[in-house]
């Protein structure tokens, strides 16, 4: 098997390609998609026929009852019945006629319901064209913080280009929805699109009082909003504002593509697009530098604002220095971990990373959604001495899932399902309710480049982390990296891998001949399904236990004060530097020559007692460190990889590899 952590030739011809493709588009202008009323979108929809929403409600009791991978918690954790749910609509259905079915709204509508009762952000009812690549959005974004006194208030922070209303902009203060205190708002729009815990339900019930990715979420009911808001000269203001719907920003990956990069996705599709209409909305500077591609990686660095270091992926990272009250140190944001290269995306991390201050690093991933499962799990070791474990992952043993992996048992198309199909096999005898636990990131990308920054480090979460994020603060945590800053009390608790409809259809379609017994069948109208298809696993000292509703809680919190959400993030940065200055800073530096089949190493450490010195993983020397020292090592081959632990009191607390 092709090194994970390594590009092929071909790999790098095809980014040279798109490399050039970016320069030749440099010139070109992306518009900004027209809007349109919410109500005039809507006259324009609704076009399945009632066969065709039969045909959704069979292949969703399909997916769910033989593919998805948490229905047993999820049935005994929330009391929910989805197959029995749809088992009725079906039911219902064979009783109505083309003239006599329910508006295709409220079909959406309680599909939609259905899926979101199992409080699973990965399993979702996609709806079909218009809904699909569209937004409803309201000019404005709404964010919360706490006072003094603990008190919850509401503020505007972003307001898109050009839009005006009396005393309103960043800083005024919102106390009503459509007559409904604020707060009661949120937590009602939260129980609609549930997250897995009451952080998430909140976190999201915000999001989506302004914005929402119509093909996860049904339309608003209302054409417009009446907002009752504090102005910013403290006068009391009301406005009322239309819901108006335009084109998203695209994908990065092809989800039904039969391929390594769409079957190792952990990704909240919210997020995602939430994450992308931001964008599209709000920094249309970064839409410029990208060329419309989300998350495109750049021929050349490019900086977004001017204190922000250039990054070869501006939608997917902000790395700045940041002075907190304790100190400066390097910030470092990932917005999403949504790439077709993990390993392009940890080695620009790591280049962002050696740039910025060594005596302590903030990694900022809030909101982040998740991504690439590779790229969350490739970043993890350059932040700590220690082995990477990946996550083990699980199907549920169904024989649908027991074909999919027998047909690709042996890697045909480039999705490995072979660790899964031994145990699968075994489980109609064994009657176990899952597969062997297995990891998805292949471990030796997880570990092929080793520990590359030394300072302490903090990490940034909130509830809507989700998915690969969780799968990455979770590895975090269990590789004890560092602390873990929470602005909620926990993380958004999604823990799967997620496959669609489509990709699931193709796994028994290629390689050709295709199954011809085969479950899927297409769906209508560019309708699909998601589902959480491989529940993930904690490793280290919480080995075994699920990510999914449970999440991580950080070990430290800071709610959000209005400084925060006015000034970038002050009183944050301030806490999450107070962290860090509380934490040793390490230094590891070597300096080899190799003279003939001698090889001189210099070692220049700190806060570090001890070196122990492997050539290709053989031990070579161990040596107590009280100043800086030169060693000789006989009989080196130039190209030979050496490895330098180093220990504090019996402790590995840096590790540093170079090629000699």
């Amino acid at each position: 098997m092709t090194r994970t952590g390594k590009k092929t030739a071909a790999a790098r011809k095809t980014t040279a390609a798109k490399k050039t493709t970016t320069r030749r588009r440099s010139s070109a202008v992306v518009k900004e998609a027209p809007a349109v009323p919410l109500p005039d979108f809507l006259d324009a929809a609704g076009t399945l026929t009632l066969d065709q929403r039969k045909l959704l409600v069979d292949q969703a009791l399909l997916i769910l009852g033989e593919n998805y991978v948490h229905l047993p918690l999820k049935v005994a954790m929330h009391a929910v019945n989805p197959l029995q749910r749809l088992r009725v609509m079906r039911a219902r259905m064979e009783r109505q006629t083309d003239d006599t079915m329910q508006a295709e709204w409220m079909f959406h509508r309680e599909m939609s319901s259905i899926f979101h009762s199992v409080r699973d952000l990965h399993t979702n009812y996609l709806l079909p064209v218009p809904f699909a690549g569209k937004i409803a959005f309201l000019p404005f974004m709404i964010e919360k913080c706490y006072g003094t006194d603990d008190s919850e208030h509401y503020l505007i922070t972003r307001t898109i280009t050009g839009y005006q209303a009396p005393q309103f902009g960043p800083g005024a203060e919102v106390t009503h929805w459509n007559g409904t205190p604020i707060a009661r708002a949120v937590a009602l729009n939260g129980a609609v699109f549930a997250g897995s815990n009451d952080a998430a339900n909140l976190a999201r019930g915000l999001e989506s009082l302004t914005l929402r990715p119509l093909v996860i979420q049904s339309p608003p009911d209302e054409d417009w909003v009446t907002l009752t808001y504090v102005g910013l000269d403290g006068s009391q203001q009301e406005l009322r504002e239309q819901w108006k719907v335009t084109a998203n920003l695209p994908p990065m990956t092809d989800l039904d593509a039969v391929g390594e990069a769409s079957a190792s996705m952990g990704l909240d599709l919210d997020s995602d697009e939430k994450s992308r209409a931001k964008k599209a909305l709000y920094v249309r500077d970064v839409v410029e530098l990208e060329r419309g591609r989300s998350s495109a990686e750049l021929a050349a660095p490019a900086a977004v604002a001017g204190a922000d270091l250039p990054t070869t992926m501006p939608g997917v990272f902000r790395a700045r220095e940041v002075v907190t009250s304790s100190g400066n140190f390097g910030h470092l944001r990932i917005f999403t971990f949504s790439v077709q290269d993990p390993v392009a995306f940890r080695d620009e991390f790591v280049r962002l990373a050696a740039i910025l201050p060594q005596n302590g690093l903030i990694v900022d991933v809030r909101d982040n959604g998740g991504g690439h499962i590779y790229a969350s799990e490739f970043t993890l070791q350059t932040m700590t001495p220690r082995r990477i474990s990946p996550e083990p992952v699980q199907f549920i043993s169904t024989p649908l899932n027991l074909k999919i992996c027998r047909r690709h048992k042996d890697n045909p198309s480039g999705i490995d399902l072979g660790p899964w199909f031994d145990s699968l096999d075994l489980a109609i005898e064994t009657g176990a309710q899952y597969s062997a636990a297995k990891p998805i990131t292949p471990e030796d990308g997880a570990n092929d480049v080793g520990q590359t920054y030394h300072g302490p480090v903090v990490l940034i979460t909130d509830a809507r982390v989700y998915s690969a994020t969780d799968i990455f603060t979770a590895g975090f945590a269990d590789h004890e990296i560092g602390t873990i800053l929470g602005v909620d009390d926990n993380t958004g608790a999604g823990g799967a891998n997620v496959w669609t409809h489509g990709l699931l259809a193709s796994l028994l379609n290629e390689p050709p001949p295709p199954d011809e017994t085969s479950p899927y069948i297409a769906l209508p109208n560019g309708a699909n399904l998601r589902v959480a298809i491989r529940r993930t696993l904690r490793v280290g000292k919480l080995a075994g236990t699920p990510v999914e509703d449970l999440g991580v809680k950080p070990q430290e919190t800071h709610r959000m004060t209005k400084a925060d959400l006015l000034d970038g993030n002050v009183d944050l940065l301030n806490k999450a530097g107070a962290l860090l200055a509380a934490l040793p800073v390490r230094r590891l530096e070597l300096k080899t020559s190799l003279s003939g089949t001698t090889l001189t190493v210099a070692i220049d450490a700190q806060s570090i007692d001890r070196v122990d010195l492997y050539l290709d993983d053989r031990p070579i020397s161990s040596e107590d460190l009280t100043g800086p020292l030169s060693i000789d090592i006989l009989e080196v081959t130039a190209g030979a990889l050496l490895r330098a632990d180093g220990y504090q009191t019996g402790s590995l607390v840096a590790s540093r590899r170079q090629v000699v």
